[in-house]
């Protein structure tokens, strides 16, 4: 046998190799060669074999855990596994574990050799190798299992039980059949209530309520076990053993007690007695346990479970300003909870809550939402005062929080005067973010409190919309242009400056609240806001956000209707709001109290938000309904008209499918928009006072003459531009049911040359109107043009038409790609009879140019 290569200075573990780093493997060759110095070590009893053995150990295990495949040395390692050598045990087991599951043919070599360490005279290695072998997590071997588990569960060491109890657990989840047919669990019953071991006890309590609680769902018998953990019997003895436990076994016993039903009041008492020691645990699990616990036994005893919050306080409160900030979040969270559901318990404690210069960003922020839960009559002025510090934070977000809790504060109906008159000196602040936060306090505050509007408006009055950019901020402060147009002087100018960049605003919220409030500016000051609401209706009408054209066009139908209707619907009186939707249900709220002691509450979430089916338990909510996102802003998404072009054949799908689809142009009403020439109104319509606007409402059966002429003339439309351009009819009849097939179709395109290319400007009805492709496809449909494939999305669409003379068999092809941004359409014309192509272009465009038209 050859000597063992030269030894380096010996270390005591893996993890601390002598020297320097162990070399990577970068090649086949270095695998190969120390393939070959594990097999020369394999069998060598030289002094100093095993300082060699970890050497080579300790570079394969360093490239396995980067991800280097060292699979091919698992044969070597295997053999040079026959040592006493703990560590070097360790590092085998931990390569064998590493590659069974991937190599199950190569993981069979392992069983002989870890069935013999189960046998080992030392305790340490036969817990290691009963806890690799169990591991292993290959359905093959499972037979090989039962037996070392047997002797495990039985043996003399706690250590090797701890192990066993464990594996029986991998065991059933590798082959439940197997576990239950060896009966290991009534072996773990028999350990659970007998063995001397606490760790081994907890283990087997661990394991016994997940196994019984999968089988629960098939067996009846597992079911009757399963309850039988929750008996007298049983939780009493957890109890009498509790100090015995380590920490997490304690808050295992304390989740089985909680679950626990005693029989009447006295029973409750003795349990709290019994863990009242627990509450001045060290450990914040072990205390935050013990709450649950007491929580949930006096939720049937109104005064009792008062006075279980007066005595959890203090604990509760020094486990937050002892520990690290991860788990201050953590215990804040669940105190959080607690103050939401009784804030007067813990008013007197409101500057435990003040934020540390040296807490992190997410601690802030809970402790904001704290201060906010906890403020009532007798603390509302040193928590605002406190709040408003915070404000010229250099930390931007908390500096947001704080003026946002300032908000709330005033809306639960606390020193109401003093906290307006802070945030009126927020909005004198130089700061953008500081101003917008305050923005949309005031709004609220103005819902719930109208009397304050003087002193309100008058700030904000000096505010110019063009230094505010923050889409909620700006939406606020229309609202309020809108809603106190009569004390604000410049209201109706404003609102006109801001119609005029309608283009430039992204934000929907922003264009949704400047229609209303131009409309209910009109309605107070008619002659300054006519014009802006004419301009503003046109624009809502040629939005392509949905929500933003519908409600311009409900606006403007409103006013065709009656104008008085519509004011009445548009500007009713002042009401202010009592109370604000909450964002979470109190269901919800009761859900994650019930998860106490949980990441449910520090999600602030119940589990079935956050969790597999699988976890969720017994109760369960409509299938992830927290999960649901709408895209508000999905109508204002760009396809380049370059891409557009390129890709007609991603744009040849088939209309016959869509055939009866509605047209959401028309959203199912036979009113329709004018079109608007952006010309300005009269001076006699300005004049015309608004109570001479008053028009008689329309029958079922259409809209009045006169009342869709005054209204468009009042608005500053011209109706009749949409008409006086539209073409005469040609003298080219077509085929109504002309039927063409798509291939025959692309063929002719191919080959037929370009008859007429030309580019024609859509009116903004029809751009208002072409929210999908659909809308077009139909009305073209029923001026006998077919239409045999679309494509694309706002702004560009694209369609291919054809269409037949109904006197000869002459076909003609249209490409039209419109985009609806410049209102411009480019169409190309190909035609069987080219002498007849001019006529069918005269055809084609007065069938667009009526297309949104009434």
């Amino acid at each position: 046998m050859a000597p063992p290569p030269p030894q380096s200075q010996r270390s005591p573990s893996p993890s601390q190799p002598s020297g320097s780093v162990p070399t990577l493997i970068s090649s086949k060759s270095e695998v190969s060669d120390l393939k070959l110095q594990l097999r020369q070590l394999a069998g060598s009893r030289a002094p100093g074999t095993d300082d060699s053995k970890r050497d080579l150990f300790k570079k394969v295990i360093s490239n396995m855990t980067i991800g280097i495949d060292v699979s091919a040395l698992f044969g070597e390692m295997v053999m040079c596994s026959a040592t006493s050598d703990i560590v070097l045990k360790k590092m085998c087991y931990l390569y064998v574990g590493n590659y069974a599951k991937v190599n199950p043919d190569l993981a069979l070599l392992t069983i002989n050799f870890l069935q013999r360490d189960c046998k080992d005279q030392d305790p340490m290695i036969r817990g290691l190798a009963l806890r690799s072998l169990c591991s292993l997590r290959v359905a093959n071997l499972v037979e090989y299992l039962v037996g070392p588990l047997g002797s495990g569960l039985k043996d003399n060491n706690s250590y090797v039980r701890t192990v066993a109890v464990i594996g029986v657990l991998k065991l059933y989840h590798i082959s439940a059949t197997t576990c239950m047919d060896a009966d290991f669990p009534e072996t773990l019953k028999h350990l659970m209530l007998n063995d001397q071991d606490t760790q081994v006890v907890a283990n087997c309590l661990s394991g016994l309520q997940e196994i019984w609680t999968l089988e629960s769902t098939t067996s009846e018998e597992a079911a009757r076990e399963r309850e039988t953990l929750h008996s007298k019997p049983v939780v009493y003895y957890f109890l009498n053993r509790i100090k015995e436990f380590s920490e997490w076994a304690q808050c295992l016993v304390m989740e089985l007690v909680a679950k626990y039903i005693p029989s009447d009041n006295s029973e409750i008492f003795d349990i709290m007695n019994l863990l009242e020691d627990r509450l001045q645990h060290a450990n914040g699990a072990v205390v935050l346990a013990t709450i649950k616990v007491f929580l949930h036994l006096t939720l049937s005893m109104a005064d009792v479970h008062q006075q279980v919050y007066e005595r959890i306080k203090a604990p509760l409160l020094t486990q937050v300003s002892s520990g690290s900030p991860e788990q201050s979040y953590a215990i804040l969270s669940h105190l959080h909870l607690l103050v939401m559901r009784a804030p007067y318990i813990f008013s007197s404690d409101y500057k435990h809550f003040y934020c540390q210069y040296n807490e992190p960003s997410y601690v802030k922020k809970l402790k904001l939402e704290m201060l906010t839960a906890v403020a009532n009559e007798s603390n509302t002025y040193e928590i605002v005062t406190e709040l408003c510090e915070y404000a010229a934070n250099v930390d931007i977000p908390i500096a947001r929080e704080s003026i946002r809790a300032v908000g709330k504060i005033a809306l639960q109906q606390y020193d109401v005067n003093a906290i307006v008159d802070r945030l009126l000196q927020f909005l004198e602040m130089e700061k953008d973010y500081v101003t917008s936060e305050a923005l949309v306090l005031v709004k609220d505050l103005l819902r719930k409190y109208p009397q304050w509007s003087q002193d309100c408006i008058a700030v904000v009055g000096n505010i110019s919309s063009n230094n505010v950019q923050e889409p909620k901020a700006k939406a606020a402060l229309i609202w309020m242009l809108g809603e106190y147009s009569q004390e604000m002087h410049d209201a109706p100018y404003v609102l006109e400056s801001l119609i005029e960049n309608w283009d430039e605003e992204h934000s929907a919220e922003v264009r949704l609240h400047l229609l209303t409030a131009v409309m209910k500016c009109f309605f107070k000051r008619p002659p300054e806001t006519q014009k802006a609401l004419g301009a503003a209706l046109a624009a809502g009408l040629a939005d392509f956000h949905q929500d933003v054209h519908d409600r311009a066009l409900f606006y403007y139908r409103l006013l065709q209707y009656n104008v008085s209707v519509a004011e009445s619907v548009v500007n009713p009186p002042k009401q202010a709001v009592s109370v604000f939707a909450d964002t979470q249900s109190s269901e919800v709220k009761d859900r994650i109290f019930d998860e106490f002691n949980s990441l449910s509450v520090v999600y602030q979430k119940p589990s079935y938000m956050f969790t597999d089916k699988e976890h969720r338990g017994t109760f369960e909510f409509s299938d992830e309904l927290g999960n649901l996102s709408i895209n508000a802003e999905s109508g204002d998404s760009v396809v380049p008209a370059q891409r557009v072009e390129e890709n007609d054949k991603d744009l040849l799908l088939s209309t016959t499918e869509k055939d009866d689809v509605r047209d959401p142009g028309s959203n199912g009403s036979a009113y329709n928009a004018p079109s608007y020439n952006g010309s300005a109104p009269s001076a006699s319509a300005t004049s015309q006072p608004l109570a001479d606007l008053a028009f008689s409402s329309t029958s079922a059966t259409g809209q009045a003459p006169a009342s869709i002429s005054a209204i468009d003339d009042l608005l500053g439309f011209d109706f009749s531009v949409g008409t006086a351009t539209t073409p005469p009819p040609p003298p080219l009849t077509l085929n109504p049911k002309a039927v063409l097939d798509p291939g025959t179709f692309q063929q002719k395109w191919r080959q037929l040359p370009i008859s007429l290319s030309e580019e024609y400007s859509l009116s903004p009805l029809g751009v208002a109107s072409l929210t999908t492709p659909h809308a077009l496809l139909r009305h073209m449909q029923s001026h006998s043009i077919q239409c045999i494939a679309s494509g694309g999305q706002a702004p560009n669409f694209k369609f291919f038409f054809f269409a037949q003379n109904a006197e000869e068999a002459s076909i003609y092809l249209v490409e039209c790609i419109i985009n609806t941004s410049s209102a411009k359409s480019q169409i190309k014309i190909k035609a069987d009879d080219q002498s007849s192509s001019q006529a069918f272009w005269t055809l084609f465009q007065s069938a667009l140019s009526k297309f949104g038209l009434p």
